[in-house]
């Protein structure tokens, strides 16, 4: 086997493990359409809207209602998050991969969490404001 071979391999490998990867973490978390996650934001006091984008991100357009903090910054500030022990956090980014991200950390840490399908993008699709 040559180098290129040995590369290639590697490369699909690696690109196997990060589709299972994700197709696993998708499974292990909560996922809301659009509109489920509106209806429930409708009905449901015990749930909140978690922006995990960055800064720059969120100043350009955001989902009324929910409160900001980067991904980067989840794990660093614990206190942040302790008002909402009690309550579904509904993490939500530009596409869904980050916020999937998110909701499972936050999952890990004891946290009744889940994330919006599409993120924004699909949230403005939908015609939801």
């Amino acid at each position: 086997m040559d180098s290129t071979q040995i590369f290639i391999y590697t490369l699909l490998a690696l690109i196997v493990f990060y589709i299972a990867r994700k197709v696993l973490l998708y499974r292990s978390v909560k996922n809301y359409s659009p509109a489920e996650l509106a209806e429930k934001l409708k009905k449901d006091k015990n749930a909140v809207l978690l922006d995990v984008r960055t800064p720059m991100e969120r100043k350009q357009d955001y989902i009324r209602g929910s409160f900001h903090i980067p991904l980067y910054d989840l794990t660093a500030n614990p206190k942040e998050l302790l008002k909402f022990k009690d309550k579904e956090i509904i993490c939500y980014c530009r596409t869904g991969n980050r916020s999937l991200t998110a909701a499972s950390k936050l999952s890990k840490l004891g946290y009744n969490s889940a994330n919006l399908k599409g993120g924004i993008i699909y949230w403005k699709k939908a015609g939801l404001k």
